[in-house]
């Protein structure tokens, strides 16, 4: 089958692209409101997007837990504030992480709802999920209108990573990390690795 621009109507193109675009890693994103509310909900379309600086580039959809001006709350709090933390989601924490995402009415507290521990950040002001195995403290850079989505930017300005997760050399232990993957509409774990080229395959 082949879809062009023209016939996309005829198709759920969007829910297409999503089962294709597999696995994304999930930015589980804490912010707070200029009332110091404070929010965490997860984001898929995530990835890193520069390296010098580090950058990270998030899309964030309008939904439909949004507040009065459109915005979910998650993207509102971080155009007041100009920061926000994204937490990596781990095997163990894959239900609370879902738990997180649901549409709960504006100014509600997913930290305490879903039963999630917190730590203060080192720099910026919301707070970190204290569990997580990597937090990535980060600043705003810019907010790019995509249609009725928005593309953030955020600068990295602290990283934390658990000693149990980190290894020589600056690496990352995936073993320990043990992070979850968002598939269509579902999840994954990131278990098996390997290196090419590969007799196996």
């Amino acid at each position: 089958m082949i879809i062009d621009q023209s016939q996309f109507d005829q198709h759920n193109i969007a829910k297409l692209v999503k089962g294709t675009v597999v696995p994304r890693p999930i930015a589980w994103i804490s912010s707070i409101s200029k009332g110091g509310i404070r929010n965490l909900a997860p984001f898929s379309f995530f990835t890193v997007a520069s390296l010098d600086p580090v950058q990270f580039c998030i899309s964030i959809s309008p939904g439909i837990d949004s507040n009065k001006s459109g915005e979910k709350d998650t993207l509102a709090n971080i155009r007041v504030t100009g920061e926000f933390v994204i937490n990596m989601v781990s095997e163990d924490q894959a239900n609370q992480m879902h738990d997180s995402s649901k549409n709960y009415e504006h100014g509600v507290d997913e930290f305490n709802h879903a039963g999630i521990k917190s730590k203060e950040s080192e720099i910026v002001q919301p707070p970190c999920v204290a569990n997580a195995p990597v937090n990535m403290e980060c600043e705003l850079k810019r907010v790019i209108p995509m249609g009725r989505n928005h593309l953030v930017l955020g600068e990295l300005v602290c990283y934390h990573i658990r000693d149990a997760v980190y290894m020589e050399g600056d690496k990352v232990d995936p073993h320990k990390l043990k992070p979850v993957g968002r598939m269509a509409g579902d999840y994954t774990f990131v278990r098996n690795f390997f290196s090419l080229p590969n007799p196996d395959l």
